[in-house]
């Protein structure tokens, strides 16, 4: 091998190595996000709220694309993430319902 791509093979390990240490963060900290909403949806069994809050989710989805943009992120991308994200969460939250 070339010096060049012994050198590429080391980048792109180190690469890798960083996208596997930010998956386990993203998985983590969805984690934790699920925790928070769980609680939130079992409030919401309890006092007979509805599961879903679409005020909220409006404002958290612009707050998402502002801060996506900020990152230098497609806001589409966030806006899509959040919006499966928020599906998961009211899908819990029924589920608290019955």
């Amino acid at each position: 091998m070339t010096d060049a791509v012994t050198r590429a093979a080391a980048l792109l390990k180190e690469h890798r190595q960083s996208i596997d240490r930010l998956d386990a963060i993203l998985v983590y900290t969805l984690a934790e996000r699920f925790k928070h909403t769980q609680s939130v949806g079992r409030l919401k069994a309890e006092h007979e709220l509805p599961p879903s809050d679409p005020a909220r989710e409006s404002q958290q989805i612009e707050r998402l694309e502002r801060l996506a943009r900020e990152a230098d992120l497609d806001p589409e991308f966030a806006r899509k993430f959040l919006n499966f994200v928020i599906s998961e969460v009211i899908r819990h939250h029924v589920q608290h319902q019955k």
